[in-house]
């Protein structure tokens, strides 16, 4: 698996504890950065494990970040800040970025969509580490191929695809 350099921050929420967090979080973001490597043929660096910084808060928090640097004056349940632009299979620098998850959203959806707090999680976590590298869903076709990724890496994790049956290539 992957090396990554995980730094976890609980600021706010009823989160699980942060070993919880950080095990679940090497898993799938090892899991994710093994996928981009592989089939996506994303380099990494070389000299050290990459950083990525994971902050776990709540919908208020979230609301004020999504404010100030989205314009959009509520909550969400992630947001993603790569160090630097970065095109999908490009090689990042050290700092990868920070993930930020809110856990009402969170918990909120997942009950809505008759899942696990920590299998939303885990898409989360993959949705925004792909933002990390460039991915993004702003157009139809970056959508499909954004989708297409996070159903193939979450299904290397032995969950179901988030947006329908299954990919079908």
């Amino acid at each position: 698996m992957s090396e990554l350099d995980i730094q976890i921050s609980v600021e706010e929420g009823a989160w699980p504890p942060e070993e919880h967090l950080l095990a679940m979080s090497g898993r799938v973001l090892g899991a994710a950065a093994d996928y981009l490597r592989k089939q996506e043929r994303q380099p990494f660096p070389k000299a050290d494990a990459p950083e990525v910084s994971l902050v776990f808060t709540n919908d208020a928090e979230i609301r004020g970040i999504n404010a100030q640097w989205r314009n959009q004056d509520k909550p969400t349940n992630v947001l993603s800040f790569p160090a630097s632009p970065l095109t999908p299979g490009k090689m990042p620098g050290p700092m990868l970025g920070d993930i930020i998850f809110a856990q009402e959203t969170l918990t909120r959806e997942a009950a809505d969509l008759g899942k696990s707090f920590d299998d939303h999680l885990t898409h989360l976590m993959v949705h925004g580490f792909l933002h990390l590298f460039g991915y993004d869903h702003m157009e139809d076709e970056e959508a499909e191929k954004m989708e297409r990724l996070e159903t193939r890496i979450l299904a290397e994790l032995g969950l179901s695809d988030p947006y329908g049956d299954g990919p079908d290539e």
